[in-house]
């Protein structure tokens, strides 16, 4: 697959997820609205999917930076990291993203955003430090590169998808536990409404973090490495990008915003040591292994 049938694929994809994410919430409303014989709750179900749909367009970009503690910064601020960002953006042939920086010792970066001209790099301080010019300059372009092959939308969309998941697992279970929305204890029907409400929220309660793993999973490694590929091509220099993911999955300090929502946007796992020893962690991994990336990248170099 190409680079530009890369970019058109994820397009496609987010539409894709989008749509579905729409038909799920609607039908999680029909099956409450029919169990509670309460037509508003499909109503509540629509609306809702319209207005999360919508805000994880315009808005999932702004949460994902609240949710890492990520400060806005100009070029004052740090004039040779603007400067870098700007010379590959203009080799990139498109507009220079705003930037960001996160205050924690951990080397690491991400990009977000719903298309390149909204887009957005996020490095932390600890990257700032730890990398020569050049290896910072691999990161930046592994990011960029992000930007150019779309991928940053579809990766930011499933933060707001997987919560949202999450959020209606939770829903179901105090529901159906805590009776229901009220006004539905008559003989006729409560109790057989909220037997079917309780199987629901049972059923919801188990499938829910099997959803939102394969939203994730969705995402496919391989952005990973295409993403290291583009970016070695703006920089040319692979080794830049190779000794950079040798330091930054070297370090041991831990990610202190570190959360399995928005791991997969980081250029390297968050989670220090967590996924040889926590299950849950290891479950949630959608970076492929170091190793392999540093490999592919200094077999371009040959």
């Amino acid at each position: 697959m190409s680079l530009y049938s890369h970019a058109e694929s994820n397009t496609q994809k987010t539409w894709l997820y989008l749509t579905g994410f729409f038909l799920f919430v609607i039908a999680v409303g029909w099956v409450m609205s029919y169990a509670l014989e309460s037509p508003a709750l499909l109503i509540v179900a629509v609306i809702l999917s319209v207005v999360m749909s919508i805000g994880s367009w315009w808005y999932s970009d702004k949460l994902v930076l609240v949710m890492s503690g990520a400060k806005p910064i100009e070029k004052r601020d740090n004039p040779e990291l603007y400067r870098i960002v700007e010379n590959l953006s203009i080799t990139a042939g498109f507009p220079m993203p705003r930037l960001y920086i996160i205050e924690d010792a951990q080397p690491n970066a991400f990009a977000t955003g719903r298309d390149a001209k909204h887009a957005v790099v996020a490095v932390t301080t600890g990257l700032l430090s730890r990398l020569e010019r050049v290896e910072l300059e691999g990161v930046l372009a592994h990011e960029l590169s992000h930007i150019g092959n779309k991928d940053i939308l579809i990766s930011t969309l499933v933060v707001v998808l997987v919560g949202v998941v999450a959020i209606l697992a939770d829903f179901f279970f105090r529901a159906a536990f805590w009776g229901g929305f009220g006004g539905r204890n008559n003989d006729r029907g409560g109790g057989q409404a909220r037997l079917i409400m309780i199987g629901v929220a049972i059923v919801f309660m188990i499938i829910a973090p099997l959803v939102a793993q394969l939203i994730k999973l969705a995402v496919s490694r391989k952005r990973e490495f295409l993403a290291d590929a583009s970016g070695s091509l703006l920089t040319r220099y692979p080794e830049g990008l190779a000794r950079a993911l040798e330091k930054i999955s070297s370090d041991p300090h831990q990610l202190q915003r570190a959360s399995d929502a928005t791991a997969h946007l980081y250029i390297a796992s968050p989670f220090r040591g967590k996924e040889k020893t926590s299950w849950i962690h290891k479950l949630f991994m959608t970076h492929p292994p170091v190793e392999e990336r540093i490999s592919a990248l200094r077999g371009m170099s040959i």
